[in-house]
């Protein structure tokens, strides 16, 4: 996308709101990402790619899915589970190995999107391994925005070589998802579709889509929103989405994450999550970072996981930085540096870290460095999947919105981001095929569950406590 240090401030807004924002080209011939053999044994845990939907002008090494699946290969039941914006398969994976653990006859599947094929994962693997010092993991990724000496280092990707991504949109998401759904279809069981935040909107615009006349719920026996969903009606006109498309022709095609641009928030990330489970007591390294900004910092000096947990938990990160918080605790009242605090949390630090980092895993974490914009942008069709004139504009295809298989099930649950919103939009969505209130699971924690607490809650988590029974109703 090209990247340019005119100033030192500008460059500090950009590294640093990407640390609380949430969280070279990969090399074609790596192979696919590996399960480190830290890996806890009694949980299976697989990647694989798959060919995924032909993009018109995309380059057919990346006209591929990837699927991390976690659970017996022997499991005929799978849920299958769609990151949300700027997120990836890894996010999920916590949470998978308690879903497989309390439902022995399920799988859980998640989507790994396209896009995280652009991803150098090369010193962040090392890191994972043991072979990096988190030293070294900053300053390939990090470190080198301010100190020129550093020759070594991770490589920005010109937006004119990824010029095909701005058609990563919904179409590609939900056809990609498609071959998934097909994968876990022929395993003989029940396949549920799931989401979390925008891939909410991306799980309804499946199961409302237009598939030869079908409706992609037609495989599906169950759907399940985390504080993400649809609403019934379009949330942009035709006006506004015709300009945004002009406008993204001639722009970068990566969504600038709360105004950062990509990859820079995933880079974050990664790296900071990866810091907290490597060398969590040491010094935080991006506390002498001299281009991110004093209000993202501590107080006082704290440790790599006081930093990490003083950014992203409820209390004291940015409002602006919803999307990115759970209930992790707080500072520790004393030390040099200052630790973390778990009290009061829900989500505990080093899980939320491991969801980030993708503890364990070669080759993927729980970020998407780049995420792309038309993606976001065609969720603002989906509307419920009611036809609307701005489907059109956009080739959104989810109008099958009233007529879905009247035995589907749906659980929804509301947190801090989306609420009763995502409840609301559940039960329009339920009302308009005449699935009847049965058989529909609806739980708003919006006032003590931050948007990430769901998959990051342990022990207690009230999602996993709903969704087990769901899944356990409709197992084959």
């Amino acid at each position: 996308m090209g990247f340019r240090t005119a100033t030192a401030r500008k460059l500090a807004l950009v590294v640093g709101a990407a640390a609380l924002a949430l969280a070279t080209l990969a090399a074609t011939s790596a192979p696919a990402a590996r399960v480190a053999a830290s890996a806890p044994a009694a949980v299976s845990v697989r990647f694989q790619r798959m060919a995924g939907f032909a993009a018109p002008g995309t380059p057919a090494k990346y006209n591929k899915v990837g699927v991390l699946e976690t659970g017996p290969a022997s499991a005929k039941n799978i849920l299958v589970l769609v990151p949300g914006t700027s997120a990836s398969a890894a996010y999920f994976e916590p949470l998978a190995k308690d879903i497989v653990r309390k439902t022995p006859n399920w799988q859980v599947w998640a989507v790994e999107r396209r896009e995280n094929l652009l991803e150098d994962h090369s010193v962040l693997n090392q890191a994972k391994q043991g072979k990096a010092t988190p030293k070294q993991l900053f300053d390939y990724y990090l470190g080198w925005l301010s100190d020129k000496t550093i020759t070594k280092h991770f490589q920005l990707i010109p937006d004119a070589q990824v010029a095909f991504a701005r058609q990563w949109g919904m179409q590609v998401a939900v056809e990609d998802i498609r071959r998934v759904v097909q994968a876990a279809k022929r395993q003989g069981g029940r396949v549920v579709l799931g989401g979390h935040s925008l891939g909410g909107s991306i799980t309804t615009a499946y199961a409302t889509w237009d598939f030869n006349g079908q409706a992609g719920a037609k495989d599906l026996s169950g759907l399940v929103f985390i504080d993400g969903g649809s609403g019934p009606t379009a949330t942009m006109s035709t006006d506004q989405a015709t300009q945004s498309l002009q406008t993204l022709q001639t722009s970068t095609p990566w969504l600038a994450f709360g105004g950062i641009g990509a990859p820079y928030a995933g880079l974050f990330n990664a790296v900071s999550a990866t810091t907290v489970h490597n060398a969590p007591n040491a010094p935080a390294l991006l506390a002498s970072f001299p281009l991110l900004p004093a209000n993202l910092k501590p107080p006082v000096a704290a440790t790599n996981v006081g930093g990490y947990g003083y950014a992203l938990d409820t209390k004291t990160s940015p409002m602006g930085l919803i999307a990115a918080q759970a209930h992790l605790g707080q500072l520790a009242a004393s030390g040099d540096p200052r630790g973390w605090d778990p009290s009061g949390a829900l989500t505990p630090i080093q899980r939320f870290a491991d969801m980030f980092s993708g503890t364990g895993l070669l080759g993927l974490d729980g970020t998407a460095w780049y995420h792309p914009q038309r993606l976001t942008l065609d969720s603002g069709a989906v509307a419920d999947g009611n036809a609307n004139p701005t489907q059109a504009i956009l080739n959104v295809r989810a109008t099958h919105g009233h007529d879905l298989p009247k035995g589907l099930r749906i659980y929804a649950f509301g947190a801090a981001l989306g609420g009763q919103r995502v409840l609301d939009g559940t039960t329009v969505l339920a009302n308009q095929s005449g699935i009847p209130s049965s058989q529909l699971t609806l739980i708003n924690r919006q006032s003590t569950y931050a948007h990430n607490d769901p998959a990051g809650a342990s022990p207690t988590n009230d999602f996993l406590a709903n969704l087990v029974p769901f899944l356990t109703g409709i197992a084959h």
